[in-house]
C-alpha cells in the first residue's frame, strides 16, 4: 500500500490485515510508518501476519522503486494486490496556483502509481494473478472549481486503468479504480485549510465519509474484480454518468449504466446548475466588496 502510513491507505492496509494479508506500507515519513505498523499489528488474526515497512518516495526515482518492491518481494512473497493510494492536494484559482505545484501534483499523483504498479506488473503477468487499486477521486469524474491542479492528476490515473486493464485481463490480472468523496484524513483537512469559497461550498453539497467506510468499499471492490470502486449513492450516479467506453465487470453492471444514464444525466444537470449558481453569486459578492472597498 502506498501512501499506506495515514487516510485511506492506513485503513485499506487495516482492512486487508484484518483479513489475514501480509502487508507492505510505502510511504516517506519513516517515523508515520513505524507508527502505523504498530496500530496495524493490533488486528492480527495469525502469527505468521507480517507489516514491512519501506521509507521512499514513489514519484521521484523509478529505479529506486523497483528495487525496494524487489527486496519487499523477496521477503514477504510476489504482490497479489497493489494499492496506489500515494496523493496530494493544492487548491486555488488557477491563476494562483503554482506553477511548480502543477508539476509536483502531477508526479506524485500520477507517476507515484505509475512507477510501482510498473514494477510489479510483469510478474503479476507471468504468475497469470493479481490486482492493481488506483485510487482517484470524484474529482477524477468531474472537474471542479479550486481542482484545477489536482483534478487532472485524478483524471489521468483513470486512463491508465482502463488501458492497462485491456493490456493484463488475458492475463487473469485486474485493475480498480476507486473514486472517494470527501473523506475525513489529515490530507482533507490540509486541504480544506486554502479552498477557495466557492469549492467549500460546493463541497458542503454532499457529506464526508469516514476513511474506514471508504477502505471497506475499495477494498471488497479490489477483490472482487471490479473495475469501478465508488461510495454512497452520489458515488454511484458518478460512476453511471462517467462509465463512457469504461470496462465493466457483468452484464447486469453494464444493463444498469443503460438503463440510468438519462436519468442521472438529468439530475447531474441540476448539480452543474447549482454549482455554477454557487460560482457566480461568490464573484458577484466579490465584485461588490471590492466595489464597496474603492467607494470607501
Amino acid at each position: 500500500v502506498t501512501g499506506g502510513s495515514s487516510g485511506i491507505g492506513k485503513c485499506i492496509a487495516i482492512e486487508c490485515y484484518k483479513q489475514g494479508a501480509f502487508i507492505t506500507l510505502i510511504a516517506r515519513d519513516e517515523n508515520k510508518l513505524l507508527q502505523t505498523k504498530k496500530e496495524i499489528e493490533k488486528y492480527c488474526v495469525n502469527d505468521k501476519q507480517v507489516v514491512l515497512c519501506i521509507s521512499v518516495d514513489v514519484s521521484k526515482d523509478y529505479e529506486q522503486v523497483e528495487n525496494v518492491l524487489k527486496q519487499a518481494q523477496e521477503k514477504l512473497g510476489p504482490v497479489d494486490m497493489l494499492v496506489n493510494c500515494a496523493g496530494t492536494s493544492v487548491t486555488g484559482k488557477f491563476e494562483d496556483i503554482e506553477v511548480n505545484s502543477f508539476e509536483r501534483l502531477m508526479a506524485v499523483n500520477y507517476l507515484g502509481s505509475v512507477y510501482p504498479s510498473r514494477a510489479v506488473i510483469a510478474t503479476m503477468k507471468e504468475r497469470r494473478m493479481g490486482r492493481i487499486v488506483f485510487v482517484s477521486s470524484q474529482a477524477g469524474q468531474l472537474g471542479l472549481f479550486g481542482y484545477t491542479a489536482y483534478s487532472p492528476t485524478k483524471f489521468a490515473l483513470r486512463g491508465l486503468a482502463e488501458a492497462l486493464q485491456m493490456e493484463v485481463k488475458p492475463y487473469n490480472v485486474y485493475v480498480t479504480v476507486a473514486y472517494p468523496p470527501d473523506t475525513d484524513t489529515p490530507g482533507f483537512a490540509e486541504e480544506s485549510k486554502t479552498k477557495p469559497l466557492e469549492t467549500k461550498l460546493i463541497s458542503e453539497t454532499s457529506s464526508v465519509c469516514q476513511a474506514e467506510q471508504v477502505a471497506r468499499v475499495i477494498v471488497k471492490d479490489a477483490v472482487q474484480g471490479n473495475f469501478n470502486s465508488s461510495v454512497g449513492s452520489d458515488g454511484y450516479m458518478l460512476s453511471i454518468l462517467t462509465s463512457g467506453m469504461s470496462p465493466v465487470t457483468s452484464i447486469t453492471e453494464g444493463l444498469q449504466q443503460v438503463v440510468c444514464m438519462g436519468i442521472f444525466r438529468i439530475v447531474g444537470l441540476f448539480y452543474l446548475g447549482s454549482f455554477d449558481s454557487i460560482v457566480r453569486r461568490c464573484m458577484m459578492q466579490r465584485e461588490k466588496s471590492e466595489s464597496a472597498d474603492k467607494t470607501e
